[in-house]
């Protein structure tokens, strides 16, 4: 069978798994017709699907791709490898957390000792000013550069702005390139794309926690430009649409978050914030345009930026509190506990993020660790900050490939 049909197959298959997990299809354009049978009648038991993940992994281990589609068999078996995995979870099959980050993600998770944050606290203890613990003071300083929730929209779309300009100078958007921003509440994340198809996106952003403004950029480009709008955007444009302007790849008209994709899309989207906005720029624009914007005092824009450049340390203990929670080594108080400790968050904060984690799992790796991986491919391809223009085309290259962890060689 040519790769065609096993691609069909694979979306199918997504499209089932998706009838037992809410979460699991995050995206999807592809026939109407599909998504209608897979919504028809009850949903496929789940012992049926993972045989016929199983089967597609097998037949298509032993397919032959043609000529410049290895990368595509190689894109289809990792897809449908974690498709198979989670599928095994639905059945209440019990993952340690590295296993399962591997098995969905292609990536085992390096564990930190605490002592590497206990470091980053260190250093943040001779930056952040005033009395009071490390966590304490950082919360003050945070207060300080909190959106007015009236100026939130205005913000945000000057961010949006800035960043859709300066990726366009680099990628190749469609023509029909679109995407709007809603407000809303009672959920678990921070903010999400949701790509519609056809060059468009909906960013939904949550407002049950004050919003920083250093969030206000990276959400603009983590979900937007340059990060998980064009990453859909290009995919689609390049491989899913049909020729002469794509490939035709069926495969790539959905997205099961719960897949090696992810890692790609989470660690292109936080690093693709750095791309776009590098160091000075970021400072630069943030000070002269965003803060008088949101009519915060420009001059905490340096300040923040130097506590910001910590909390990249800090970001991994997300995935410690995860690990620790999942596995049953840390109860959930000692798990809220350890985020408010080491990535500093509020209680509050700390409780939003454990309900991401109860949701969405080993998932917490992609964005630390996908950004670390990420920035490592890109600059062994040349992609230095001391080389911006090559960075940009290393980037794009990437969130234009279907290129999947294990193909990064790292």
């Amino acid at each position: 069978m040519a790769l065609s049909g096993w691609a069909s197959d694979y979306v199918n298959l997504v499209l089932a798994v998706g009838r037992h997990d809410a979460h699991f299809v995050d995206a999807y354009y592809g026939p109407a017709a599909w998504k209608e049978a897979a919504e028809a009648g009850a949903p496929r038991p789940l012992p049926e699907l993972r045989a016929e993940a199983r089967r597609l992994l097998e037949g298509l281990s032993v397919a032959e791709a043609p000529e410049g589609e290895g990368l595509r068999r190689d894109y289809l078996l990792g897809q449908l490898g974690a498709v198979e995995a989670h599928v095994a979870r639905l059945q209440g099959h019990r993952f340690s957390f590295d296993d399962e980050a591997e098995a969905l993600y292609q990536v085992r998770p390096p564990r930190l000792p605490e002592a590497t944050f206990e470091a980053a606290l260190a250093r943040l203890d001779r930056i952040l000013e005033g009395p009071g613990s490390v966590q304490e003071r950082y919360q003050k300083a945070r207060e300080r550069v909190l959106v007015p929730a009236a100026r939130i929209d205005a913000v945000f779309q000057a961010a949006i702005a800035e960043a859709r300009e300066r990726t366009r100078r680099h990628a190749a958007l469609p023509a029909s390139d679109h995407f709007r921003v809603e407000y809303v509440t009672g959920k678990s994340w921070s903010a999400y794309n949701w790509y519609q198809g056809g060059g468009n996106s909906v960013i939904q952003v949550n407002l049950d926690l004050p919003i920083a403004m250093d969030r206000a950029l990276d959400l603009a480009a983590h979900e937007g430009y340059p990060g998980h709008h064009v990453y859909n955007a290009m995919l689609e444009q390049r491989f899913a649409q049909a020729p002469p302007g794509g490939r035709g790849w069926v495969e790539f008209t959905v997205y099961p978050l719960f897949s090696p994709q992810s890692l790609i899309a989470e660690g292109t989207a936080n690093f693709g914030i750095e791309v776009a906005f590098p160091g000075a720029e970021r400072l630069a624009f943030e000070r002269d345009v965003l803060f008088p914007l949101a009519g915060l005092d420009p001059v905490e824009a340096e300040r923040w930026a130097r506590v910001q450049a910590e909390m990249k340390v800090l970001a991994f203990a997300d995935n410690e509190a995860a690990g620790g929670l999942l596995d049953g080594h840390l109860s959930r108080d000692e798990a809220a506990a350890f985020l408010v400790r080491y990535s500093l968050r509020t209680e509050a904060q700390a409780a939003q993020r454990l309900r991401f984690i109860d949701t969405y799992r080993s998932y917490v790796i992609n964005y630390n660790l996908g950004e670390q991986l990420v920035r490592q491919w890109v600059e062994g391809q040349g992609g230095t900050v001391a080389d911006p223009g090559r960075r940009w085309a290393a980037f794009v290259d990437l969130i234009s490939s279907p290129r999947l962890p294990r193909a990064l060689g790292l």
